[in-house]
């Protein structure tokens, strides 16, 4: 047994994911079946992919038929329950702790955006400006103008006002949602929440109320001005992987306050410039693009910082190809964002081959990101202040299942 314990315990050491820190042991990848293990979740498999496809009549999303989202929980409860003629919601967040969102931030929106958009369902946002103030020592007022800051490129991302709920929970906590977090935190000990979110006596009791407020979303009477007598609908919550410890604890408290357990679709990380050892950080700017990011900051970046498999030289290139066993972040990336499976497929064969070299690759990539960014940067721009008042306004969604 105790072999067994410590075995785990270097397991766990190998690798930290949680929803403020991921790493790898010694800049390593990150082994996302150890993680499937450790959380719980399951692999999400191409029949899950299909049955998407089948039900909403559109082909799979890019991130979905790549495997970009890769895991789930009871995503087929809520997949039955859609069969059956029965609606749920959808419910994503962002933490806003920088002015400007960078790729990796854009993935959940993305994705979200096409789930709305493939089953017709409403969507709440939560902004969480409470959380950064106190895990990154922002003051009150600067968390607020960040979350208003994000929320634009959030709209910019293409979401249907007649459909989206977007609430920072300065402004939106109490009543009902408040009277979910209490529910909530009544059925949590100390020593769970300890367990699965590593706090230490070192920090301050902020930090340990948060959970609550992260996972009431989940439940539909915490908006009542949208999901008025509709508290059995189930809720669809995509969201990267780091963000699982909030929603197991959710999951395990929602039968015990006469609630579904809230369905989860979870994505990889996307990895830095340097290399796939855990993902894209604000933090530092030349390991991410961001969506304020100029052609010419896109090519230096990629040019000069993006780790790749191919050869030393020219020569040696042509005779072995590229290495595609390591992270290529150039094919990484396009695996994300070239819309094309057949062009995604010849680069990859060419440059393994030898045929294409890194510079050509590189090429390609910084075509592609350049008009991603180039796209979000004129939507932005069409973002007014009164916009986000309207998307953040309290108010019901007459149309929101049509």
């Amino acid at each position: 047994m105790e072999k067994k314990e410590d075995q785990q315990l270097q397991q766990e050491e190998e690798q930290v994911v949680n929803p403020w820190e991921v790493s790898a042991k010694d800049g390593g990848k990150i082994d996302y079946d150890k993680l499937i293990d450790k959380f719980g979740c399951q692999r999400l498999d191409q029949s899950f992919v299909d049955r998407v496809q089948r039900l909403t009549s559109r082909p799979p999303h890019v991130f979905l038929r790549r495997g970009v989202f890769f895991a789930h929980r009871d995503l087929n409860e809520i997949l039955d329950a859609y069969e059956r003629g029965d609606k749920f919601y959808l419910y994503t967040g962002r933490g806003p702790s920088s002015e400007a969102l960078h790729l990796g931030h854009l993935i959940p929106f993305m994705f979200t955006k096409y789930l709305q958009d493939a089953f017709k369902v409403p969507l709440v946002i939560q902004l969480t400006d409470d959380e950064k103030c106190m895990w990154k020592n922002l003051s009150v007022e600067e968390s607020q103008r960040l979350a208003r800051e994000n929320a634009k490129d959030i709209i910019a991302c293409g979401f249907d006002i007649s459909k989206t709920f977007i609430f920072s929970d300065f402004d939106y906590v109490g009543g009902a949602f408040y009277k979910n977090m209490v529910k909530v935190a009544k059925c949590v000990t100390y020593n769970k929440v300890v367990g699965i979110f590593g706090f230490t006596g070192e920090d301050h009791i902020g930090k340990v109320s948060f959970p609550p407020v992260q996972a009431v979303p989940s439940f539909p009477s915490s908006f009542p001005h949208l999901f008025s007598s509709k508290d059995d609908l189930r809720c669809l919550i995509p969201c990267a992987i780091d963000q699982d410890p909030y929603f197991r604890m959710t999951r395990d408290v929602a039968p015990r306050i006469g609630y579904h357990k809230p369905a989860l679709i979870e994505s990889l990380f996307f990895p830095a410039l340097q290399g796939e050892t855990g993902k894209m950080s604000a933090s530092d700017p030349n390991s991410a693009i961001y969506v304020t990011d100029s052609a010419k900051d896109i090519k230096f970046k990629v040019n000069k910082h993006a780790f790749t498999g191919g050869q030393e030289s020219i020569e040696k290139h042509r005779q072995y190809g590229a290495n595609l066993e390591v992270v290529d972040i150039p094919i990484k990336y396009l695996n994300f964002f070239l819309e094309d499976d057949a062009e995604l497929e010849h680069i990859k064969k060419e440059y393994g081959a030898g045929r294409m070299l890194t510079g050509e690759v590189k090429k390609r990539l910084i075509e592609v990101l350049t008009e991603l960014v180039e796209r979000h940067r004129r939507a932005r721009a069409a973002v007014t202040d009164e916009m986000v008042d309207a998307f953040m306004a309290v108010r019901p969604l007459p149309n929101m299942f049509d």
